[in-house]
């Protein structure tokens, strides 16, 4: 990504294979001082009753304890959605970064957002990482989009 500055929309799409987490990292600074995390939980969120069986639900989290190295930014807690990923399905996700708002769209249904404030202009990058097991990353595309003003 080119500038912080610019909105951006990712697509991408990541089998996670058995991987119990599948974090990445958007407006990551070169050596990770500061990050957003984008995280899928396998079973990971809430606790839910379906046909008489309680099983825990898959979760996307955004987490921005690390997002500014500003002292006048207070830390917040993450933001979590369940959803549910159906046997073998691709995770699906949609994120839109426009300045200080991080919003994730998981499969066309469910949405999480972030006010977030980096300090670094050379944060920029985008990471992913995989825990537990591997992970595939399947595609991912970034676009800028011109600003509405």
């Amino acid at each position: 990504m080119e500038s912080q500055e610019a909105p951006w929309e990712l697509s991408v799409e990541i089998d996670p294979q058995s991987a119990r987490e599948v974090c990445l990292y958007v407006l990551r600074s070169p050596d990770k001082e500061e990050y957003t995390a984008i995280s899928f939980y396998r079973q990971g969120g809430m606790s839910v009753t379906k046909n008489g069986r309680n099983y825990r639900q898959d979760a996307i989290v955004i987490d921005s304890s690390r997002s500014s190295l500003r002292s006048d930014v207070s830390a917040r807690p993450p933001e979590m959605a369940p959803f549910e990923l159906v046997g073998g399905e691709p995770l699906n996700l949609r994120i839109f970064i426009d300045k200080s708002v991080v919003e994730v769209f998981v499969k066309g249904k469910q949405c999480v957002a972030l006010r977030v404030y980096p300090e670094r202009n050379d944060s920029i990058g985008v990471s992913i990482y995989a825990q537990g097991s591997d992970a595939k990353l399947l595609a991912l595309d970034a676009w800028r989009m011109k600003g509405i003003f």
